[in-house]
């Protein structure tokens, strides 16, 4: 159990890490030489040169201006300067609603805080039960929470109170700020420049024809289905070996160059390497012939594997991008059923064309739901075993533990600072490393899903990690925590007994999580601006790998915001802020603090740093309301399991309405909200057609469509596009290979079904 000396030692080593980090990046940033590191964004958009032309030889590498030193932290101004509206053009919707994530939590536990201090820790204060209790572990914090309160004492009315107050305030919040991102959202649709997916539809599971391609197929259905609004279509190849191939030329060719400036710094010996794996093992022969001859290699397989997708029939997926002349035919057909068999000819919005995830387009449709409850399956013993190696290890994350474990070790263990790092450092430090792989392992159990776009797949593992979290981190800290630090009583206690010692002992858990939001939130937060691995990752290519300014600027890695792993965090602070209010209030000024520092990092991330991967107008929205709102309800439950244990069962109607409410307010901002995030009005549609017929009348659409949904591998070869038929209104018949509708009913009556 961490003590308010545990507590402050804690508070003293992050900080002083979170400074560290700060200062070290304020320096850094100020060196010319690492001026792609800290704002490659600038280089994307081509604003900002290297200040390393036209230099000195030191001043190309050290800033030496004395003035800048003392400006070091103009960042954190200058990162509050820009507005929004401007802020929304230069990084997208998808950043601004993602840092307004961080502004909702200030806007909720500020007031929240302040209340709760004002009214709820003097109530604490003075309930004095722990002072009379001898069988249970605690600390000088836990006298600030609602375990200090007596059992059955009126005090517990200001609680309640106090949970209708906050619930109610978080509702308010919340609506509020749903309403402030579907105005931003329509607006920034409405305003956006012409692109791909707004005129484009994903169709999935064709039916197979006899006597039509899936080309011709599709051509042919929507001609038929589609008359004065189909343009043309892109099929989707199974180019995936392809890919793999044109992935190891490119690592192929990053090694020779390599070779190469090794082989001109030293002209005197020609440099070598192992044909093994990763040059581990095997015979050594000469390094720059060898991946010469590799790249050679690769360049024939390339374009033996690219003539063989393009000539084969069955490399053909039984999808297809198809485009429209007008916005408003594509929400037509994004948003309506194509026929009246439900499982084939599925349609929906195509994702940007640098938001598909092209692997997963192969995969045929009926294999995705088998994909998808094995992942479940999956997920869950990932989920519920995990919680094994946490408890153990969070057991050995205590002075008795590592006594036990080894007992070398205590002498040291007497030291007070040593004690006080143990228990107030330690056990949130080995939480956050046993979760620093978690989120890759999801990311790819959602890629084995089927998901055809990045955005998707990152909203589908956002939301494995946030559940995740909710179990492991929650539940599985308050669990593990209570049985192992209140055995001893549990052991000697009666049965009746054993309610309240939990109801007392889920409270004091708020010292771990203290101890976890300012390891993981504060520390945490700060190293992600310092972005240490991706500059010595820059600095490492620019010295092995860069021969022209061109291979400086893909050296460069602005990295992006990466919404399935940091979103769930922000969900863990939400939701620990929204049980403990009410239950120990001291746990809020942490939080906030985490709230305010990430605001302000993350608001100069995505200013300087962070590219856009895709673009979805805050389309994931509704995820976060709903997430909060389960944290909402999780926290009104807990709070109604505590005061059963307090003698109060007169307020158990009360409160019980507190969870009832928050589902209605959840269903009526569903219904009020969600449809702007998920359709796109025809209204809206009609008019950005209307005024873009008015510009620009001679606009070649055609010309603009035809490459946007080409698969990257066969960016700038030769693949003969499939070109829409051009149809007088006063043609009756679409052209088709059909010999006999006799021969080909059985297998596309659905289709035909859909043409009549």
């Amino acid at each position: 159990m961490a003590t308010l000396q545990d507590i402050g030692v804690a508070a003293a080593v992050n900080l002083s890490s979170a400074l560290a980090f700060l200062i070290a990046f304020a320096i850094l940033r100020l060196q010319p030489v690492n001026d792609r590191v800290y704002f490659p964004k600038w280089y994307l958009k081509g604003i900002r040169a290297s200040p390393t032309h036209s230099r000195r030889f030191v001043t190309k590498f050290v800033n030496l201006d004395w003035r800048m030193y003392i400006r070091f932290l103009n960042w954190m101004p200058e990162a509050l300067r820009m507005p929004e509206p401007e802020l929304i053009e230069h990084a997208g919707l998808d950043s601004v609603a993602y840092i307004r994530i961080y502004l909702l939590g200030l806007k909720i536990f500020v007031p929240t805080a302040l209340l709760a201090f004002a009214v709820l820790v003097p109530v604490n204060m003075t309930g004095r039960m722990l002072d009379h209790t001898n069988d249970l572990t605690f600390s000088d914090i836990d006298k600030l929470s609602i375990s200090n309160v007596p059992w059955g004492s009126n005090r517990f009315w200001a609680h309640i109170l106090m949970a209708y107050v906050f619930s109610l305030w978080a509702f308010y919040m919340l609506f509020k700020e749903y309403k402030i991102i579907m105005t931003m959202r329509l607006r920034f649709l409405a305003s956006v420049d012409r692109r791909p997916d707004q005129f484009t539809v994903l169709v999935r599971n064709v039916p197979p024809d006899p006597d039509e391609s899936v080309s011709e197929h599709v051509e042919h259905f929507f001609c038929v289905n589609h008359p004065d609004h189909y343009l043309l279509h892109q099929v989707v190849y199974n180019a995936n070996e392809l890919a793999k191939l044109v992935e190891k030329k490119k690592s192929s060719q990053n090694w020779l160059t390599y070779y190469q400036n090794k082989y001109e710094r030293n002209p005197a010996k020609k440099p070598t390497t192992k044909t093994g794996f990763c040059g581990l093992w095997g015979a050594r022969v000469d390094a720059i012939e060898y991946y010469t001859m590799e790249i050679e290699k690769l360049s024939e397989q390339e374009a033996a594997e690219r003539e063989r997708v393009l000539s084969d029939p069955k490399a053909v997926v039984p999808a297809a991008f198809v485009s429209f002349r007008t916005r408003w035919g594509a929400a037509v057909c994004a948003q309506t059923q194509q026929s009246s068999d439900p499982t084939i000819w599925l349609t929906e919005w195509a994702p940007e064309p640098r938001d598909v995830y092209w692997n997963n387009l192969a995969i045929p449709y009926v294999e995705v739901s088998i994909r998808r409850l094995i992942m479940a399956v999956a997920f869950f013993f990932l989920t519920f075993f995990f919680m094994v190696p946490i408890a153990f290890v969070q057991s050995l994350a205590n002075i008795d533990g590592i006594q036990r474990t080894f007992p070398f070790l205590r002498p040291l263990m007497k030291k007070k600072v040593v004690m006080s790092f143990i228990q107030g450092v330690l056990p949130g430090l080995i939480l956050k490393i046993f979760l620093m792989l978690v989120p890759m392992i999801l990311m790819t159990m959602s890629k084995i899903e089927g998901f055809a776009s990045f955005s998707s797949l990152e909203r589908r593992s956002a939301k494995k990690y946030h559940l995740f979290i909710l179990v492991n981190v929650f539940l599985g800290s308050i669990i593990t925590g209570t049985a192992f630090q209140q055995l001893h009583s549990f052991l000697h206690e009666s049965a009746t007994e054993i309610p309240k010692t939990v109801g007392a002992s889920i409270p004091m858990k708020a010292t771990f999580f203290i101890t976890y939001v300012m390891v993981d939130g504060w520390a945490g937060v700060a190293a992600e601006i310092l972005r240490l691995v991706p500059l010595v990752l820059f600095h490492l290519k620019n010295a092995f790998l860069v021969k022209t300014e061109q291979d400086r600027e893909q050296a460069m890695d602005p990295g992006f915001l990466d919404f399935a792993t940091y979103e769930p965090r922000i969900q863990l602070y939400f939701l620990l802020g929204l049980v403990y209010c009410v239950v120990t209030p001291i746990l809020l000024p942490f939080i906030i603090v985490f709230f305010a520092f990430a605001y302000l990092v993350f608001r100069h991330q995505i200013i300087n740093v962070y590219d856009r991967k895709y673009e979805t107008a805050a389309a994931f929205w509704p995820d976060v309301h709903r997430r909060i709102l389960v944290g909402l309800i999780i926290s009104q439950l807990l709070f109604l399991g505590l005061l059963s244990t307090k003698n109060l069962a007169k307020s158990t109607p009360l409160l019980i309405a507190l969870p009832v409410l928050t589902i209605w307010f959840h269903i009526f901002c569903k219904g009020r909200f969600e449809s702007a995030f998920v359709r796109f009005p025809l209204q809206d549609a009609m008019v950005k057609d209307t005024l873009e017929r008015a510009t620009e009348p001679h606009l070649n659409l055609r010309a603009y469509l035809k490459d946007a949904y080409i698969h990257p591998v066969f960016k700038g070869g030769d693949i003969k596009m499939q070109v829409a038929i051009d149809m007088e209104e006063d043609t009756p018949l679409v052209p088709t290979k059909r010999t006999s509708q006799r021969n080909s009913r059985a297998t596309s009556a659905a289709s035909s079904e859909g043409a009549v």
